[in-house]
């Protein structure tokens, strides 16, 4: 439990520092959770990000509905087709808004849905 206050501490020491000038307080929450979130989906995608963005080039203009075959390939039932990841939106720190949007929407459907 102590080291999961730590996490909590830090968290918001970051987020004091980060967020402090472009957001209220009171909103922390609402843009924390989500990021914490994605990052972690984003980490747990990276051992097969290769393999699907291989796989659905591959085939995007062959099959219609790819949902099962990324699937499979990312051994999640969700998968991300997004050439960005955590790393490389920061890459480009000055279209950022668009590259996270893009990178939202190559999430399959049923993430989409949660996120």
């Amino acid at each position: 439990m102590d080291n999961f206050q730590q996490i909590t501490g830090f968290i918001w020491s970051v987020a004091d520092d980060v967020l402090r000038d472009d957001f209220k307080r009171s909103k922390y929450p609402d843009v924390i959770l989500p990021f914490t979130v994605l990052r972690r989906i984003d980490f747990v995608l990276a051992p097969t990000r290769e393999g699907v963005l291989k796989k659905y080039d591959e085939l995007r203009d062959e099959i219609e509905n790819l949902d099962l075959i990324l699937r499979r390939e990312s051994g999640y039932s969700f998968y991300n087709t997004s050439k960005y990841d955590f790393r490389r939106l920061l890459d480009d720190p000055a279209n950022i808004q668009k590259n996270l949007i893009d990178y939202i929407n190559g999430f399959s459907e049923n993430m989409r849905d949660i996120l």
